[in-house]
């Protein structure tokens, strides 16, 4: 097909008072909303959810589409597309898959090189601290949270470029899926929230999480053996998770909430031994999450070459500012939007 007939197909789409959307994640094809009607499609549940004035679209893998906020491409009086970003309308790529018109040779230079899809970047809305973002597990690991709320979780991550999303083990599969290609990583739990399922069970929760595509793993410490004082135990328990989990990031959740002074030390310092990447101040399910001086404590006692990760009642960028500049590498919230945008809103936990 030469460049005079997609020319000719895209003008036939728009004189029917169509929209051509970015291909869909499962097929490969682009899909189609009628400009005329806003319509919600979640995949091939095909369950309905809102209408309005934005048109969306989830393809079969979950994949939100939205023309929310962007400009639409304009059509001229000779027939010809007119790229918004060429025109300076705006900063970046809108994705409107209209560049085999607009811009065919560099389309085609890009084909030619081995890309079997195209994909754009769209704009942001507002700014955003992209630094605070970079260190943050957005996280959703509440018992009732659905498919569509994985979904905008997974889309949120996307926008704003987080670290992970961290969800419970039975979404690994689908927030892999829906993050593929974005470079958001997925960070799942094991042994949650209480830690005190067997270390044969957390190992194969572990290996079976890693098997659905999980890139990072929060275990949590038996918080039992090691208020008992068998510290083996608790230490055995960390290494048959840390063995089936090579060459992945193995985040030891110790539940600072639970224990004293001593035993926080004592938990960090098993979590070292036994060759954790990071220790993990709570789960967000106890009687309290992370504090400054349990950071404090915590890198003190693991050093420089471990990471630390605030989890647990961290709501505003405030919280964020103050827990990295007590040492911690990695932040786990669900109020991960309001916090890199400065918005106020309260948290959805976790």
């Amino acid at each position: 097909m030469d460049r005079k007939e997609v020319e000719q197909i895209v003008r036939d789409i728009l004189s029917q008072n169509q929209s051509l959307r970015p291909a869909s994640p499962v097929s490969g094809k682009p899909v189609f909303a009628n400009s005329s009607a806003s319509r919600v499609t979640y995949g091939s549940s095909g369950k309905p959810v809102s209408s309005g004035a934005v048109k969306v679209t989830f393809g079969t893998a979950g994949k939100i589409f939205s023309n929310d906020g962007f400009p639409p491409v304009k059509q001229q009086s000779a027939g010809e597309l007119k790229c918004p970003l060429l025109e300076g309308t705006v900063s970046e790529c809108i994705g409107c898959a209209q560049c085999v018109v607009t811009r065919p040779e560099d389309v085609k230079a890009i084909m030619l090189a081995g890309a079997s899809r195209i994909s754009a970047l769209h704009p942001e809305k507002g700014s955003y601290d992209s630094a605070l973002a970079s260190m943050i597990d957005h996280t959703l690991l509440k018992a009732n949270a659905t498919q569509e709320q994985i979904g905008a979780l997974c889309e949120e991550a996307k926008k704003y470029n987080f670290a992970t999303v961290c969800v419970n083990p039975g979404y690994v599969a689908l927030a892999k899926d829906l993050l593929k290609g974005s470079g958001v990583g997925v960070t799942t739990v094991i042994g949650f929230p209480l830690g005190a399922t067997t270390s044969t069970t957390k190992a194969i929760e572990a290996r079976d999480a890693i098997a659905a595509g999980a890139d990072e793993i929060d275990m949590v410490i038996n918080v039992g053996a090691l208020k008992s004082g068998n510290y083996q135990l608790a230490l055995d328990d960390i290494k048959a998770v840390r063995e089936v989990t090579r060459g992945h990031v193995l985040k030891v959740i110790i539940e600072t909430a639970l224990l004293t002074k001593e035993e926080k030390i004592k938990a960090c310092e098993l979590s070292k031994e036994a060759g954790a990447d990071f220790v993990k101040t709570s789960t967000g399910f106890s009687t309290g999450g992370a504090t400054v001086e349990d950071i404090k404590l915590m890198r003190e006692t693991v050093g420089p070459s471990m990471g630390v990760k605030a989890s647990g009642g961290v709501h505003n960028r405030d919280d964020v500012v103050a827990l990295k500049a007590a040492g911690a590498t990695r932040i786990g919230a669900s109020a991960s939007v309001a916090i890199v945008t400065g918005a106020k809103t309260e948290s959805k936990g976790h």
